[in-house]
């Protein structure tokens, strides 16, 4: 199959528990984030969860700011801030202080959150998330955009706070939201946010679709397309056997973490359509893909001809996987996998 030559590839990273002690599973996470710059990937995305094993990074800034000290060239930014859980002021302070400890290579994605049962448990009513995102989100681009920000809502009131620092990406670093449909984006288009889409591929497809559509219609070049993006579960091993057995057994301890909250609540798992249970599922609904560099080769160019994508946030440790197959699951894919997408 010839690859089509214009998708780019990150890493995603939910940052779930594997069993290891916390300052152990740190220090691992913090030498893949080198072994992903070393190996040319896009960039490097990480989630924020609380109070659930699906998440052990609970501040996505804290953790940056050590892979900035371990990186010198990689994109890498939240997927995303849950605006909700944070003062919009303070996480402005700590955007600027990111981009600026980086030189500039901060990504932000901001959102709701998808896992409103975390709300709850942080005091949230989960009623009044997404009247609080959109209000931490205007007070945050007011500060981007203004000297002084002066602020009345209906969460949040501020008089004469005076911005004292600007990131160092104007006005701000580019931006990420997670687009669950077609209609969700069309604010997205004019301030050229990246959109990234979890699930089926038939639905990152109409998501492209309408993004490149009202792209064209404000009379913008194809050159200039921000990121339209989906994610997948990716293991690459020597042969497929092995990288299907890799999958398996580390996607079985990532899926318990997944539903972990909801299972915690007694309440029903809502994304269990998107992470059936074993990974031989997830891959048999196009969510996924275990394999050799030439099978998951082929699997890249077929979904970016079914999902229109031209950025796949790859999540390549996952679950209890170990250190030495995440490594080697890196180093094939960059070696093998993306040369022909270049």
């Amino acid at each position: 199959m010839e690859c089509p030559s214009m998708l780019k590839f990150s890493v995603f990273d939910h940052l779930d528990s594997s069993g290891a002690p916390l300052g152990t599973f740190f220090e691992e996470r913090l030498r893949l984030v080198e072994t992903i710059e070393r190996s040319g990937f896009s960039g490097y995305h990480l989630a924020e969860h609380h109070s659930t094993p699906l998440g052990l990074a609970a501040s996505p800034s804290v953790f940056l700011a050590a892979a900035i000290q371990r990186t010198r060239t990689l994109r890498l930014g939240p997927l995303v801030y849950v605006l909700p859980l944070y003062h919009p002021l303070r996480v402005y302070e700590e955007i600027c202080m990111l981009d600026h400890m980086s030189g500039g290579r901060l990504m932000v994605g901001v959102g709701r959150g998808g896992a409103l049962v975390e709300h709850e448990r942080y005091g949230i009513d989960p009623t009044n998330a997404s009247a609080l995102y959109h209000e931490a989100f205007a007070v945050l681009m007011r500060a981007f955009d203004s000297d002084v920000v002066d602020f009345e809502g209906t969460f949040f009131t501020f008089k004469d706070y005076v911005v004292q620092a600007k990131p160092v990406q104007r006005p701000h670093p580019p931006l990420w939201y997670g687009a669950p449909s077609p209609d969700a984006i069309a604010w997205a288009v004019p301030k050229s946010i990246n959109v990234v889409s979890l699930g089926p591929a038939e639905r990152a497809k109409a998501i492209s679709d309408r993004y490149r559509k009202d792209w064209h219609a404000l009379g913008r070049d194809d050159a200039a397309l921000p990121h339209i993006g989906i994610t997948r579960h990716v293991v690459v091993a020597d042969t497929d056997a092995d990288a299907q057995r890799i999958a398996e057994a580390a996607y079985a301890t990532w899926r318990q973490s997944m539903d972990w909250l909801w299972r915690h609540a007694g309440q029903d798992f809502t994304l269990k359509a998107i992470y059936p249970q074993t990974f031989a599922e997830l891959a048999a609904i196009g969510h996924g893909i275990a394999g050799s560099p030439t099978t998951v080769r082929d699997y890249m160019a077929e979904l970016e001809r079914e999902a229109g994508v031209n950025y796949v946030l790859c999540q390549m440790v996952f679950g209890d996987m170990t250190y030495a197959d995440a490594t080697h699951s890196i180093d094939l894919f960059a070696k093998e996998v993306m040369p022909a997408f270049r």
